[in-house]
């Protein structure tokens, strides 16, 4: 792996931390440590509240700057998928319902040898949906803060590119896999639409960002300089 400058931390982002709650460590650590009130901190690439992994942080000016060649990098994650039963976000956090299985046909759980040809087929260029639970804007508005008042808008599809998906482990009713994608690929989305291929429905029940670029999850640290609850 190619060395940071010391202007850039790998951060292991715990779960049911946000994106910003990392930032905001960081940057009572860095006004503690360089006595600058006003330093800038950012990050490259959001990861969902209940997800964690790799996250870069960029401290000062001048790596704040460099932050997008950073978000532009493929990235990879492993993902837990729970089929059978769907969410409203594409995640735990939501109101989970059993999937509506159609009275018509008898349904049968997918074997290991579906399950490997169903996410072959989701290899390659494609579009995808940002999901309306998503840190995204739109017309300067963040969707999720829509979602959660009630409104749904239009999302125009965003090209991505999954440029790899490895078969991981499954056990009905949870598939476990690792996705290699481009950058501004919604795993929780991806997750959902193998459900519906399938047939089964399904949610993104654990997520973890591994990589990013060449860089790491193991070589990152753990935001344990301060309690979150210090974050200013």
């Amino acid at each position: 792996m190619s060395s940071l400058p010391d202007s850039f931390l790998l951060i292991d982002k715990p779960a049911n931390w946000t994106s910003f709650d990392v930032v905001s460590v960081v940057r009572k650590r860095a006004r503690a440590e360089q006595g600058i009130k006003n330093i800038r901190v950012g990050h490259a690439g959001t990861l969902d509240p209940f997800a964690t992994g790799l996250l870069i942080v960029g401290v000062g000016r001048e790596a704040t700057k460099r932050l997008d060649e950073f978000k532009a990098l493929p990235k990879t994650y492993v993902a837990t998928i729970r089929l059978g039963e769907t969410s409203d976000t594409d995640d735990g956090t939501g109101q989970i319902s059993n999937f509506q299985f159609p009275i018509s046909n008898q349904f049968s759980i997918p074997d290991e040898s579906m399950i490997k040809k169903t996410l072959k087929n989701f290899t390659g260029e494609q579009t995808q949906i940002p999901p309306m639970y998503s840190a995204k804007k739109i017309d300067g508005q963040r969707l999720y803060k829509l979602a959660r008042a009630g409104q749904t808008v239009e999302r125009q599809p965003q090209k991505i590119n999954i440029y790899e998906i490895k078969f991981l482990d499954y056990a009905w009713p949870d598939l476990k896999i690792e996705v290699t994608c481009s950058a501004g690929t919604y795993i929780r989305t991806l997750a959902r639409d193998i459900g519906e291929s399938l047939g089964t429905g399904a949610y993104c029940v654990a997520l973890r960002r591994t990589k990013i670029g060449e860089y790491k999850v193991e070589e990152a640290s753990e935001p344990v300089m301060f309690d979150k609850k210090t974050k200013i």
